[in-house]
């Protein structure tokens, strides 16, 4: 008898080295406290950087939206029946036809 408890006593972890059950439940609620302590950082640092891409974006559709005012006021500058006229008399030397000029058809 003796042999085998001294056969189980050698294989058998040192006492110092056990892990009771109450030990392993804190190493493993340790862990799990430092995981997700980093994952709230690394989700933390992504919402900074994603909400500083949407500030960029929301700057840009600014100035897009600026842009595209002006060249709406540019467009409209640009065809106004003034300005068309003026170049049709001075470019393509157009005119109003006279009353003598116009002819009526009918069906």
């Amino acid at each position: 008898m003796t042999q085998g408890r001294s056969f189980t006593a050698r294989l058998a972890w040192p006492s110092a080295l056990r892990l009771n059950p109450r030990a392993l439940l804190v190493l493993v609620l340790l862990m799990a406290c430092l995981v997700s302590a980093l994952a709230v950082i690394a989700i933390s640092h992504l919402t900074r950087e994603e909400y500083a891409a949407l500030q960029q974006l929301e700057r840009e559709q600014q100035q897009l939206q600026t842009e595209w005012g002006q060249l709406l006021l540019e467009e409209s500058a640009w065809s106004s029946p003034a300005r068309i006229e003026r170049l049709a008399l001075e470019r393509l030397e157009m005119r109003l036809p006279g009353v003598d000029e116009v002819e009526v058809i009918r069906r």
